[in-house]
């Protein structure tokens, strides 16, 4: 890591950190991923999001911590949480989760100015076969992305991973959202999408944080936003999914900095 320094901007306006910026975002990732392994046993049928949700605050308040989404263009909430059909950005409240309901918690911190994103899925009862293939497709192509980022490649060599392993299992690649840069603030450039073209810029240097956010549909790709202006479902009303984690390009690859402490990152593993 001792070659990454000097913390200048591309060209295209992304932010390169310096070496001793991993420590920051690595205890940021750190407690957002263990938040996520701490929320897992409170998944249940019956269980409220909002109850779920009061707890996430309530674990980010202990830890002397901030919620970066409370407060976020008027968002009210430590999670999102979205359930099913519910793509991403899904509110908290009065739902209680089903026997069979798959579940995306997405939270986001502030340690000591820096910012850990991470969200994945989670199951409420008995899971069926076709959620369950659609979670393990969805996981999998998030580490492919994973596996494309070395300096030298380029961010289409991430979307492109992503689409073609979620495309050969006939789902579907939502193009309507996509991860961002991170750091010390909470969305920044490059707009990291989960579909492309090999070779296509920009080009990944160490020193680039990013999240990579994979959101996969059993149908079809479209999605609609709802009139609270935050919740987005698929039009078709098919399952989606979605992993996300925050990552550092270094020197020979890269460093996850949301990894789950107690290996929960996947519901069925």
């Amino acid at each position: 890591m001792t070659n990454i320094h000097n913390g200048r901007t591309t060209k295209d306006g992304i932010r390169i950190h310096e070496a001793s910026d991993f420590a920051g975002m690595r205890v940021a990732g750190h407690l957002a991923a263990t938040i996520l392994d701490e929320i897992a046993e409170h998944v249940t049928v019956g269980q409220t999001t909002g109850e779920l949700d009061r707890i996430i605050e309530e674990k980010v308040n202990a830890a002397g911590a901030t919620s970066a989404t409370i407060g976020y263009k008027g968002y009210q909430h430590a999670s999102c949480i979205s359930i099913n059909h519910v793509v991403c950005h899904g509110i908290p409240g009065e739902k209680k989760l089903k026997d069979g309901d798959i579940v995306n918690i997405d939270v986001t911190v502030i340690v000591d100015g820096w910012f850990g994103d991470t969200s994945r899925m989670y199951v409420a009862g008995k899971l069926a076969r076709k959620p369950e293939r659609l979670i393990e497709v969805t996981h999998e192509a998030l580490m492919k992305g994973i596996e494309a980022v070395k300096p030298g490649n380029t961010f289409g060599d991430i979307g492109h991973a992503i689409q073609t392993f979620v495309e050969g299992h006939r789902m579907s690649v939502v193009t309507d959202f996509c991860g961002h840069g991170i750091g010390r603030v909470f969305h920044a450039p490059p707009n990291v999408v989960h579909y492309g073209k090999p070779g296509t810029k920009p080009v990944l240097e160490p020193g680039m944080f990013f999240t990579i956010e994979p959101m996969v549909n059993l149908g079809r790709a479209e999605t609609k936003t709802l009139a609270d202006d935050w919740t987005a479902v698929t039009r078709d009303k098919s399952l989606s999914a979605q992993f996300e984690h925050s990552i550092g390009v270094t020197e020979d690859g890269c460093e996850i900095f949301t990894l789950s402490p107690a290996g929960k990152f996947h519901p069925t593993y």
